[in-house]
């Protein structure tokens, strides 16, 4: 049962890979199947040409050996030719194969939800999906192939020997068996190995990140850095070679010692050869033949073993890839009860389309509504926000106020959808955020995040990223520029709109982080159609006058439009027409600067305490 169980695991994921090489290239595939039949026969072929060869010699028949020399020749041609092809495509395929499956890495990414970018153990899988792509489903066909070459090979010369003694086709097969075995078993603590360390693996990519990466080089060489994480990566790749270097010293061990049994059992059958052929039993010819055949067919038997055996260390981490692609999508959760009531109020909204969507929805019902939402990071005991009922009107701006972990990004992730409520719902123009479609909604909103990214692309495109369907659209890109306000950043890059930013790559510009923010606004504004804009913290990097003309701007531009702003900065959220103020994941006050001051309640006093600042 141990044997079919772990022969079972052997080939669990093989037709999987191989469909995968047929659909990255069929012609590649057939190619292969046809050359690696040619290079399993034409060694038979040789073989048999050999003892031909020394018949003819032994006879004195000079024109026979030349004819024979010559068909060995095309025979040796042949099969170099085949084992270049072989080379040659399977070179070719795996690098087909490996761009194609790093795509279906990225695909996969992309389709999954930011709960899966937020879990230490997702990390682990991406990590060990990545690290054998390259090689792995290539490995899995060149074996799989080999495999099928080395036993037709065998079997050819099987039937040879047979002719000889059927107890050296005995000798030849359970002489290799010990040490397929051990091999198999070391490939399987190998790959425990590596599996396990995932985590530390992880650690040391991010060592060598930080040191050898310019968002960490000011504070690394500032603080003395270097050495203190040169060091830990030093240790902790220390203990990842000491590990692998043991392993290596037993897996050599046992195969030298193991491979002596298969060399034991050739001379002991070339002895009974040489002897049977002194004796006159055998011709020099048979001889010749059968010593190929014992030689050769061992080589390939010890090679369909190994090959076994590798089968069983490439499905072990195919099953690392396999597992990574099918984590669930996570598709959209049943709507609660009262979910129907929902799709009823919102038939008749448009998709998306900023002109049609309140067309349908109920009065009053225009704009955004949080319903008993309460939302639990996964794995997490606490409530990032809890009991959050809030209205927002179309047209409406909000402010969201609160000290950090109140809970104001967990809210703007829910909203769009980044993230599905724990418990409660979100509706949207009387609508379940669930029963949106989701390029649809996000459409409709318009982000710009405290993390905002900073691309290492040209500045028109960091623009233009903010709607990808309009990428070469020049007066929207200059539209969008003017309205975030990052007109004066064109102006001072060299290359202006074609400017390389970052300093990844050559002649690459840095920008300030005001520069940057500005860039994070234009991208927001690129989204036209968005008839919601948020603002997280958008303007953190810059002054309180830089920020005060870029809300002025905001408002005049944002008119009509739905939006919502967290900031610290008082002056900034007095300007909205609703102040909510977030404490502990709740909602705590709620009303407008002026009535939130004279209540003297916690806004009143966070604005004092700001106030005081100035004084």
């Amino acid at each position: 049962m141990l044997g079919l169980s772990r022969l079972r695991e052997t080939f669990a994921h093989t037709p999987r890979t191989l469909g995968l090489v047929w659909r990255s290239s069929r012609a590649a595939s057939v190619t292969l199947g046809v050359l690696t039949l040619a290079a399993a026969v034409l060694p038979l072929g040789v073989a048999y040409v050999g003892k031909t060869i020394t018949d003819a010699v032994v006879a004195r028949d000079e024109r026979a050996a030349l004819v024979w020399v010559a068909v060995e020749l095309g025979l040796v041609a042949a099969l170099s030719l085949a084992q270049r092809g072989l080379a040659l495509t399977r070179q070719l395929l795996g690098a087909k194969l490996s761009i194609d499956i790093h795509t279906r890495i990225l695909d996969k990414a992309l389709s999954l939800d930011l709960r899966h970018f937020e879990d230490p153990e997702f990390y682990d899988q991406l990590t060990r999906a990545r690290r054998e792509a390259s090689s792995r489903p290539a490995a899995v066909v060149t074996e799989s192939f080999a495999l099928v070459q080395n036993l037709v090979t065998l079997a050819g010369y099987a039937a040879l020997l047979v002719g000889f003694s059927g107890l050296a086709v005995l000798a030849l097969v359970v002489a290799a068996i010990p040490a397929t075995v051990a091999e198999a078993r070391f490939s399987g603590a190998a790959f425990r190995l590596r599996n396990f360390r995932s985590p530390d693996a992880r650690r040391l990519n991010y060592l060598e990140y930080v040191l050898a990466n310019d968002g960490h080089a000011k504070e690394v060489k500032l603080f003395g850095l270097g050495p203190m994480f040169r060091e830990r990566y030093r240790a902790l790749a220390a203990s990842f070679y000491r590990e692998d270097s043991a392993l290596a010293v037993r897996r050599a061990g046992w195969a030298y010692g193991l491979s002596l049994l298969g060399t034991a059992a050739f001379y002991g059958c070339y002895g009974a050869m040489a002897l049977g052929a002194a004796a006159g039993r055998l011709s020099l010819g048979d001889m010749v033949l059968y010593v190929a055949a014992f030689r050769q067919g061992q080589q390939a038997f010890q090679a369909v073993l190994s090959g076994v055996g590798g089968m069983y260390e490439h499905n072990l981490y195919m099953s690392n890839l396999f597992q990574y692609l099918g984590i669930p999508t996570g598709a959209p959760p049943a709507l609660p009860d009262g979910g129907a009531a929902a799709r009823a109020a919102g038939e008749g909204a448009a998709a998306g389309e900023r002109g049609a969507a309140g067309e349908g929805a109920a009065a009053g019902e225009r704009g955004v509504r949080f319903e008993g939402v309460g939302f639990r990071y996964p794995g997490q005991p606490r409530w990032a926000i809890r009991g959050v009922d809030l209205h927002i009107p179309a047209g409406q701006s909000l402010a969201l106020v609160g000290h950090n972990g109140a809970g104001k990004t967990t809210f703007i992730k829910l909203l769009t959808r980044l993230y599905e409520p724990t418990e409660g719902r979100i509706l949207l123009d009387g609508k379940d955020l669930r029963a949106w479609d989701v390029d649809a909604l996000r459409r409709r909103i318009g982000v710009v995040f405290q993390d905002f990214n900073q691309y290492q692309l040209n500045l028109r495109e960091n623009v233009a990223l903010g709607s990808v369907e309009h990428l070469t659209d020049e007066p929207r890109v200059a539209r969008a520029v003017s309205e975030g306000g990052a007109e004066e950043v064109v102006a001072a890059v060299p290359g202006g709109l074609d400017a390389q930013l970052g300093r990844w790559f050559k002649d690459g510009v840095e920008l300030s982080g005001g520069q940057w923010q500005k860039i994070a606004l234009a991208r927001a504004f690129m989204r036209e159609e968005a008839d919601i804009l948020v603002l997280d913290e958008p303007t953190a990097a810059l002054d309180a006058e830089a920020e005060h003309a870029v809300f002025q701007r905001f408002r005049s531009l944002s008119r009509g439009r739905t939006t919502i702003v967290i900031s610290h900065r008082f002056p900034t959220v007095r300007m909205a027409d609703r102040i909510v103020v977030l404490d502990g994941g709740r909602v705590v006050e709620e009303g407008t600067h002026a009535e939130l001051v004279a209540r003297g309640e916690r806004y009143a006093r966070m604005f004092a305490l700001q106030a005081e600042g100035y004084l």
